[in-house]
């Protein structure tokens, strides 16, 4: 007991000189902390009575053996083309086709498991899936994984719109934000349980944006559509060796009336982001590198470069990899793997404060992991907290640009663009154009949260 006594006390006094756990975040991010680890059972709330909808849209996701189909469907293969055209690529037509009927069975499960307690029911896949589903129907099934909830999500703008997560490929998907992997077969009990009131409801904070200033389209682009057509696919990422890529000087800006008519006001996007935005540039990887030979240009790295201002502070100059904007949902996502630690290199930061304090901080395998383990968990936090968390990528410091503080949390943040091909993005599957001279509201709002169902596993 005395010795593991003397190890906790050496271990905070490692936490508090190196930065790491919770008292660390603390100084990284302001008093104004709170805990992250908000259990969510406290978040929710127990509904009052059973809950049955009179009429439940089941948004399908699209399944990799669908997808190929739809890839290659203007060259006119048949299934036997894609066979061959899929072992080339080292794929498995019989193991995605198997995974397709895994998920399909599953729809059909869920589909005749709601028809039989009389609710009207209605299947739509993803890319028939609009503002007139959302309409009709009284709560929205997403029939998937983790991406298919949040494009369901994406287009539901009212918080009394009850949207459920079903994991239809348990084996092969993670389904974070879908019901208990159990339930997937089980789907009656869940209904029941609903039906009963034996469930909590979940409210989660979304984020909205809004858009202002020169150049703004508000025209989003579905990236998954984009994905599926090869020609655009191809020129979104092609290396050309021909002297053909836009020059660096900007052309030059063409409207009709006024300079004020060519600026506009801040704009509502009709979508909400549950996990994250991303703003950077479309291709870190396009940018123009003098050639040494003739007609010959090498495509290395581009940094995004904006300016920035946490809670209506002052603009600070930014180039860097990007900039990631996530809510508490998406604490467990990308932003978790943007800001997590490795166990080497907390490992390497303890011997060099062994070295400089002469502490005895232990370097053993386990107090490491612990460190680690603790640190990483205070990334994390409640889907309910009504902060923002942003986060630079890979910041560039010099004389000129500068990255106060790498990550931290905020109630707004404000973006204004100084890129020439950038984008904005929403949960990874759609996305605005975001080039110089466009700013970037974003903040959350009680009336865009979303609601959604707990039920013990």
């Amino acid at each position: 007991m005395v010795v593991r006594s003397r190890v906790r006390m050496t271990g905070r006094s490692v936490v508090n000189l190196l930065c790491f756990g919770n008292r660390a975040v603390s100084l990284l991010y302001g008093n104004s902390l709170r805990s992250l680890h908000t259990s969510i059972c406290n978040s929710s709330s127990q509904p009052r009575a059973g809950f049955k909808p009179e009429k439940v849209a089941v948004v399908t996701k699209t399944t990799r053996y669908e997808f190929e189909q739809q890839r290659y469907r203007y060259a006119g293969l048949s299934e036997e083309d894609l066979k061959q055209l899929l072992a080339m690529k080292g794929s498995s037509y019989s193991g995605l086709l198997e995974r397709h009927n895994i998920h399909t069975n599953n729809v059909e499960h869920i589909v005749k498991s709601l028809r039989k307690e009389g609710i009207e029911v209605r299947v739509v896949k993803r890319g028939e899936y609009d503002e007139e589903v959302v309409r009709w129907a009284d709560a929205i099934i997403s029939a998937g994984g983790d991406g298919t909830m949040l494009l369901v999500a994406s287009k539901v703008l009212s918080k009394d719109k009850p949207v459920v997560g079903v994991n239809t490929d348990p084996e092969r998907s993670e389904g974070h934000l879908c019901l208990p992997v159990r339930y997937t077969r089980a789907f009656p009990e869940a209904l029941e349980k609903l039906c009963r009131g034996e469930f909590r409801w979940l409210w989660r904070q979304r984020i909205r944006l809004h858009l202002e200033g020169t150049g703004i389209n508000p025209t989003p682009v579905d990236l998954h559509e984009q994905q599926l057509s090869l020609e655009q696919h191809n020129q979104a990422h092609r290396i050309t060796t021909m002297d053909t890529q836009r020059s660096t000087t900007p052309p030059p800006v063409m409207w009709t009336g006024t300079l004020n008519e060519s600026f506009s006001k801040p704009s509502l996007l009709p979508i909400r982001s549950l996990n994250e935005i991303f703003i950077g540039e479309s291709l870190s990887s396009r940018v123009k590198l003098k050639s040494f030979k003739p007609h010959v240009n090498l495509l290395l790295h581009r940094a995004s470069y904006y300016e920035i201002s946490v809670d209506d502070g002052p603009w600070e100059k930014q180039k860097s990899s990007g900039l990631s904007i996530c809510t508490g949902t998406g604490s467990k996502a990308w932003s978790y793997n943007i800001n997590k630690l490795a166990e080497q290199a907390v490992e390497e930061v303890l011997r060099i404060g062994k070295s400089q304090t002469g502490l005895n901080i232990p370097l053993s395998r386990d107090f490491i992991e612990k460190v680690t383990d603790e640190y990483n968990e205070s990334l994390v936090f409640s889907p309910d907290d009504r902060r923002l968390f942003y986060s630079v990528r890979e910041p560039i410091v010099n004389r000129v640009f500068s990255s106060s503080r790498q990550r931290g949390f905020a109630s707004k943040v404000c973006v204004r663009s100084r890129c020439w091909d950038a984008c904005m993005v929403v949960d990874g599957g759609t996305s605005f154009e975001f080039n110089d001279g466009a700013i970037a509201t974003v903040s959350m709002s009680e009336e865009d949260q979303l609601r959604t169902v707990l039920l013990e596993n």
